[in-house]
């Protein structure tokens, strides 16, 4: 992939978490690119087959839903058995459920608590006892730029993906010097995700655009080049950081 640089990657192993498609998928081809053999998850069986085998290069399969401390720690072991370790662990599965907060039932903000933060926390915890007993490894989280700014009717994804920044900050404190835990914060993307909800009229781009100082979306590669960027040497006294891949979004106060 064109503008990664990652170099030192190659025979390294990884998990990249929600990678069938959008963001996830872009870091799994991104680190695939640089000889990296990556686990490949999602909770479709079938589309985790067909990305894997697309991937080669030693690429596995490991389906399974992350909305709980078992499931999160399933995949990780799984994804460990079957790469014989784990030198990267990309924490990329999330969902936003759009509510009016006076409306937000529980069930919901928990649904979007467990998979945005508490699976973060949970494959990042049964990573590091791989990565800690081999003596080292790197985790990137993918946080968002709502943990800053964050948009109406989104307050559970907003505080989930604010608390990715604490656990960030904490686990790298923590885990340092042997793991690096760092985390990327992107704005708006052009996933398929994202074109569904433009198409269905709840995301307005010429807006998006202009409250954006590059006046564009990010494409998912730009965000992959990101996290290739923090997994690799490159960023080897890096740690504990929030990198933002948002075109400036954050930045529009000061302009």
């Amino acid at each position: 992939m064109a503008g990664i640089n990652g170099g030192d990657l190659a025979g390294r192993r990884a998990l990249v978490t929600g990678s069938t498609r959008g963001i996830g998928l872009a870091v799994a081809e991104g680190l695939a690119a640089q000889g990296v053999r990556v686990a490949v998850n999602s909770r479709d069986a079938a589309a985790v087959a067909a990305v894997a085998s697309r991937l080669g290069g030693g690429a596995v399969g490991v389906p399974g839903d992350l909305g709980s401390q078992t499931g999160a720690a399933r995949v990780v072991e799984e994804a460990i058995e079957a790469l014989g370790g784990l030198d990267i662990l990309v924490n990329n599965a999330g969902m936003a459920m759009p509510a009016e907060s006076v409306d937000l039932s529980p069930a919901d903000w928990q649904r979007t608590i467990d998979l945005d933060l508490s699976a973060v926390f949970f494959c990042s915890q049964a990573a590091a006892r791989d990565m800690l007993g081999r003596g080292g490894g790197s985790i990137v989280n993918i946080s968002s730029v709502q943990a800053f700014t964050p948009l109406a009717r989104r307050v559970a994804y907003a505080a989930a993906k604010a608390g990715v920044i604490g656990v960030t900050r904490a686990l790298a404190a923590e885990w340092a010097p042997t793991v690096r835990v760092n985390a990327v914060a992107p704005g708006y993307v052009e996933t398929a995700m994202v074109q569904e909800l433009v198409a269905a009229g709840r995301v307005n781009p010429d807006a998006v655009n202009a409250r954006t100082p590059m006046r564009r979306m990010a494409r998912p590669e730009e965000i992959a080049a990101a996290v290739v960027f923090l997994a690799s040497g490159a960023a080897s006294y890096i740690t504990g950081e929030t990198l933002m891949v948002d075109g400036g979004w954050t930045s529009w106060a000061a302009i």
